[in-house]
């Protein structure tokens, strides 16, 4: 590997550069069997519905309903890790996590993480 002759300094710095991949195509590609097809059609599905899960736990956040933000984010979360896209699915994560234990204090800065997260995620999605 040709990075890493380079002093670490230099390569992490190199890596905080390098985009980060939003999806992974190959995780993805291999839960529908490599139907590319599918994986657009699925993909549709998930952009069409997306917009509704972000609502229901931005509600959830705004009015403070623990239960609700657990279960909205662990639904959002499931849908989105069939792409393999890391980001939006640790912010989900975190967000179900916060509403099982009912501390919902810094809920608004991981919405606001996991809908830049899923922004990217549906831009790469339309891509397909």
């Amino acid at each position: 590997m040709p990075d890493a002759s380079r002093p670490m300094s230099q390569r992490k710095k190199m890596n905080a550069q390098a985009p980060e991949n939003v999806l992974d195509l190959e995780l993805a590609l291999s839960r529908v069997g490599g139907d590319k097809q599918l994986l657009r059609e699925i993909a549709v599905l998930f952009m069409e519905e997306c917009p509704r899960a972000v609502a229901e736990i931005q509600d959830a956040v705004a009015t403070g309903d623990a239960a609700k933000l657990e279960n909205a984010a662990h639904a959002l979360k499931g849908s989105v890790a069939n792409f393999g896209a890391r980001n939006a699915v640790e912010a989900a994560f975190r967000l179900e996590q916060m509403g099982r234990a009912n501390e919902m204090s810094g809920a608004e800065g991981i919405l606001c993480k996991l809908e830049s997260a899923l922004s990217a995620v549906c831009t790469e999605l339309a891509t397909l």
